[in-house]
């Protein structure tokens, strides 16, 4: 048996620039976290004694005699690149719900490859394990995803991400003490909207419309140097809460998809009960939103937003890791 833990992710700002549209052209650059819920995926070798040779559960069951039966498309095409032909059984258990804008399918394909190579017998780089999760998602299952989540999930810490024409990234993990890192937790809100889509779909638009808003993303490219100048000092972190409003402004301008009637009422009534900014995580659509809170006004908030599901966190700095390597009986044939 081999289960790996692979962090969620919150982005803050800079999102939309790390499409390979854009960052081909310009380069791009996020600031964001991962944090402490997590996607488990738990692997072994099927014992040849069922009427399938694969079984793959998640929110369904599938049981099938062929890799390329597999409907889950992260798990038929990571078997099927990496040639992996033995009967196998994969569970995947996550702390937080799918398609909620917080990275979990990214998190899913790291996870799977983590274990996979674990596996195998191979340890493999932090980045290397991100390259091949962009690599899957963007160009074998050919979705709409940008390439942050994947980072994030394998590296986990708390930082910048820069991303090249070239396609190639650093990441820089911001220096805070644990002071000022507890006092900028302390001011954020995650809440469950109660709404879930698919990522892929609602940024195909935003990747459709990322020319003609062109400057909109440049600004919020600009916030990222604003905000790492914020943490990276001791200046006042209220600051940030009005930066991640003004982001917010940008990106709900980038498609009609992005927000919706229900979604924008919710985040009035935070802006209206003390926070000072906020954002909707991921491609939008739906999932968490993320308020910049005094914890002075943070009772408030909770009361109006009675019905959502409010969900305290921390930040992960360890990334994807394996934490059970179990492998008798996972040898190679």
């Amino acid at each position: 048996m081999i289960i790996s833990r692979t962090p969620f992710r919150i982005s803050l700002f800079g999102g939309g620039s790390d499409y390979p549209h854009w960052y081909r052209q310009h380069g791009g650059s996020v600031l964001g976290f991962a944090i402490d819920k997590y996607c488990y995926i738990s692997l072994r070798e099927l014992p040849p004694f069922f009427e399938h040779r694969h079984r793959v559960v998640y929110s369904k069951v599938e049981t099938v005699h062929e890799v390329n039966e597999i409907q889950h498309p992260a798990v038929r095409n990571v078997l099927l690149d990496m040639g992996i032909e033995r009967g196998m059984e994969i569970h995947h258990d996550g702390d937080l719900p799918a398609r909620s804008g917080l990275g979990s399918s990214s998190s899913f394909t790291v996870g799977l490859l983590n274990a996979l190579y674990a596996l195998s017998g191979r340890i493999i780089s932090k980045s290397h394990l991100a390259q091949e999760a962009i690599r899957i998602e963007q160009n074998v299952i050919q979705e709409n995803v940008g390439s942050q989540d994947q980072v994030w999930a394998a590296f986990g810490g708390f930082g910048r991400i820069n991303f090249a024409p070239d396609e190639s990234f650093s990441v820089l993990p911001l220096v805070m003490t644990r002071d000022r890192r507890d006092e900028l937790l302390g001011s954020l809100m995650l809440f469950f909207t109660g709404f879930s889509r698919i990522a892929s779909e609602v940024a195909a638009k935003k990747i459709a419309s990322l020319d003609a808003k062109a400057a909109q993303v440049r600004q919020m490219v600009e916030l990222v140097d604003q905000a790492v100048g914020i943490l990276a000092s001791q200046s006042d972190f209220d600051d940030i809460g009005r930066l991640l409003h003004q982001s917010w402004q940008l990106k709900r301008g980038l498609a009609d998809s992005i927000t919706n009637r229900d979604l924008d009422q919710i985040y009035d009534a935070g802006m209206a009960a003390g926070a000072l900014g906020g954002k909707l995580l991921g491609a939008g659509g739906g999932g968490f939103m993320l308020f910049y809170v005094p914890p002075g006004r943070q009772e408030a908030v909770r009361q109006a937003l009675p019905k959502l599901i409010e969900v305290k966190f921390g930040i992960d700095t360890a990334g994807s890791r394996i934490v059970v390597y179990e492998p008798e009986g996972l040898q190679n044939r």
